[in-house]
């Protein structure tokens, strides 16, 4: 089968390892089916792993990719789920401590076939556009794990989200939108903040600015770079809501005081469960949410997107189309 897999790791130059060729079709364990994929998703994990991040050597080649929509071994169309929780393990998939994910220990999405447990396969709603299907099971999965699960929000809040373009950042967005949230926005770049107004964010503002009032929570995937800013964005009593680290796990300033003193939540999120995909799915289909799709590509053509997503020039998902 045709695949996307990573045959070797560089932290400098991470597209190195990256090789668009032959696999040998998946063979499914017990519990497990195969999925033949109609679309694929290309998220930051991908580049992670390609320079050595997660993903230990002597486990190459594996096959890359978390997001993925197909047919199952009996006609039905379904999204797949990337969270796999260890055998045995009863309850929410993401607190297992030895959970993976698709492309971490079992081979990922980006193929024309994946081998995932068949608890793993969500029915993909009527209406919702395989390219749309591919956007949800990793950035959009976070996304909504933040702000409906970790955040303890209500319609009308205001939250700010650091950083805009990403996939998690623009689905943050136009969730949030949905749901009834005042979305603000910030971002190195003025294009970018001006196209999440185009998809529901109400203000948009420079990295590091000052806002004109606090805020009930902030979405932050930044990190170290604008960790400060976040901390001292939120009203007292307010939340943060952490999924990653892009620019550092190590900030300047903890900020430990403010966070005392005003009494803040600081909320770790990862991913999230097989039920929130599924409620997800059937959000976006129920409030006619359509997903930024930044490109979409044939499978053939991976390396064109791996190349924009490293280059950061990137707004919403890149898709690939797979059969």
């Amino acid at each position: 089968m045709l695949a996307v897999y990573a045959k070797s790791q560089s932290a400098d130059d991470p597209l190195s390892g990256l090789e668009v060729g032959e696999r040998p079709d998946p063979t499914p364990r017990e519990g497990w089916t195969t999925v033949t994929l109609r679309t694929a998703g290309l998220n930051h994990h991908d580049v992670w792993s390609l320079k050595g991040v997660g993903l230990p050597a002597d486990r190459l080649p594996m096959v890359l990719g978390c997001d993925g929509a197909g047919v199952d071994e009996d006609g039905n169309e379904v999204i797949v789920h990337a969270v796999v929780p260890s055998d045995g393990w009863q309850g929410d998939e993401t607190l297992d401590p030895r959970r993976t994910l698709l492309s971490e220990l079992h081979d990922g999405t980006l193929a024309e076939k994946v081998a995932v447990p068949r608890h793993n396969l969500v029915p993909k709603p009527e209406g919702l556009s395989w390219e749309h299907a591919a956007c949800l099971s990793t950035a959009w999965l976070t996304a909504y794990r933040m702000l409906f699960t970790n955040a303890g929000l209500t319609p009308g809040a205001t939250v700010l989200v650091q950083g805009a373009g990403g996939g998690v950042s623009t689905a943050l967005v136009q969730l949030g939108a949905a749901a009834g949230y005042r979305m603000w926005v910030t971002s190195r770049d003025e294009s970018k903040g001006q196209r999440a107004l185009e998809i529901g964010a109400d203000r948009a503002f420079a990295n590091g600015e000052r806002l004109p009032e606090r805020v009930d929570a902030v979405m932050e995937t930044v990190g170290a770079a604008t960790w400060s800013h976040s901390v001292n964005s939120l009203n007292p009593g307010g939340t943060i809501v952490i999924s990653g680290a892009t620019s550092g796990d190590a900030p300047a300033k903890a900020e430990l005081t403010k966070i005392f003193f005003k009494q803040l939540r600081v909320v770790g999120s990862t991913m999230g469960t097989r039920l929130e995909l599924e409620r997800l799915a059937r959000f976006v289909v129920q409030r006619g949410i359509e997903p930024v799709v930044d490109s979409v590509l044939p499978l053939a053509d991976a390396r064109t997107g791996f190349e924009r997503m490293a280059g950061g020039d990137v707004f919403g998902k890149v898709v690939f189309t797979v059969s």
